[in-house]
């Protein structure tokens, strides 16, 4: 996807804390719907279920919010200021993303988790080059069959008159004339 496809940064980071919210928060009741129903008493499974889904996906939902709009405003100025969008950006948010987030914890859990987040964004950006080449047509694009070009004319002294081509020297179609 080219930058000008890409909606503009403002409107991407809130396109993106809004998505990894929705992400988040239905993953996070999947998981805590299976997580309730399995630590509740036999005959209060859903309401366990729906009861751990209540407490815990709107949290889950938020954690990934922050980490789409930590993510995506990183990304955004990295393309600002580099003035171009590689995976080269996607890498770098990845690693500043996870070092923001970890910064309470000290110098180095936030150097492990930038070393962490870097890694990881470097291996889906290239997993997601590998399949973007394994997908590629590497047929050749099909060609125009070569259009008429009539040959040089050869100068005359004195006279510009426009010569007329020959009807032999037009493509001619060999279905029969009705």
């Amino acid at each position: 996807m080219s930058v000008q496809e890409r909606d503009p940064c403002p409107h991407r980071i809130f396109d993106d804390i809004g998505g990894a919210f929705a992400m988040g928060a239905i993953g996070g009741g999947v998981w805590n719907s299976v997580k309730g129903a399995r630590n509740s008493p036999r005959g209060e499974r859903l309401l366990g279920s729906v009861t751990a889904v209540k407490a815990r996906a709107p949290i889950i939902g938020g954690n990934f919010a922050v980490w789409g709009g930590l993510f995506s405003t990183f990304d955004c100025s990295l393309v600002a200021i580099r003035r171009k969008e590689d995976p080269w950006n996607s890498i770098i948010s990845g690693a500043a993303t996870g070092g923001v987030l970890a910064a309470r914890g000290g110098w180095r859990a936030a150097g492990r988790s930038a070393a962490v987040g870097g890694v990881l964004l470097a291996m889906i950006e290239g997993l997601n080059i590998f399949l973007t080449k394994m997908m590629a047509d590497t047929s050749a694009p099909p060609y125009a069959p070569p259009q008429y070009q009539p040959p040089p004319m050869p100068p005359q002294a004195g006279v510009m008159t426009p010569r007329k081509p020959q009807p032999s020297e037009f493509m001619t179609d060999s279905a029969p004339q009705s």
